[in-house]
């Protein structure tokens, strides 16, 4: 099963990255594993100095911005 990690210290945006992320993985009919990452050292270990981030494996897949759960939809149903 894929894992996704919504990087950041629990902040508004944060919380709006992973909720968007759900309702994309609902658009796509999908199932994957949803994890939070909210401590700094865990965090900067992936490059990451902007949150929210999103991040599958080890590849940082955006940072800085929240997109819409279409937008979502899109950049990650090559990950699924």
């Amino acid at each position: 099963m894929t894992v996704f990690k919504v990087l950041g210290a629990g902040c508004k945006n944060c919380r709006s990255l992973e909720a968007n992320l759900r309702k994309a993985l609902e658009l796509l009919s999908a199932e994957a594993e949803v994890e939070k990452v909210e401590d700094y050292p865990s965090i900067l270990s992936y490059g990451v100095t902007t949150t929210p981030a999103l991040v599958v494996g080890r590849e940082v897949l955006l940072s800085g911005r929240v997109p819409r759960p279409e937008q979502l939809a899109k950049l990650i149903a090559g990950y699924l």
